[in-house]
């Protein structure tokens, strides 16, 4: 296995896990109070059940404010194309290029 197959495994692994542990907690958030991290108040359920909602829309919306800035940083400090005149007297005809030798 090369060094980027194990990468991509370990990435996968990373993934499958997080993505159980957010179904779990979405449907099944008692289980944080069964490992001490909330209380068991229904208060601290709804909460939980709320941020785990709230901070993957969070970031999903960052994400692609990030990618519109990305894009209008792009077309500001791209510079303007030629326009197609300009391209078309720039490139040769056949009547323009010499003649080869047999």
């Amino acid at each position: 296995m090369s060094k980027d197959q194990a990468i991509g495994g370990a990435i996968l692994l990373v993934c499958v896990v997080v993505a159980i542990g957010y179904l779990v907690t979405l449907f099944y958030p008692t289980w944080l109070h069964t490992i001490g991290l909330i209380g068991n108040s229904s208060d601290a359920l709804r909460d939980a059940q709320f941020w785990i909602i709230a901070i993957p829309v969070f970031v999903a919306f960052v994400a692609i404010l990030f990618i519109g800035a990305w894009i209008g940083w792009t077309m500001a400090t791209t510079p303007p194309p030629k326009p197609i005149e300009e391209i078309t007297t720039e490139t040769p005809t056949n009547e323009d290029k010499p003649a080869s030798a047999p």
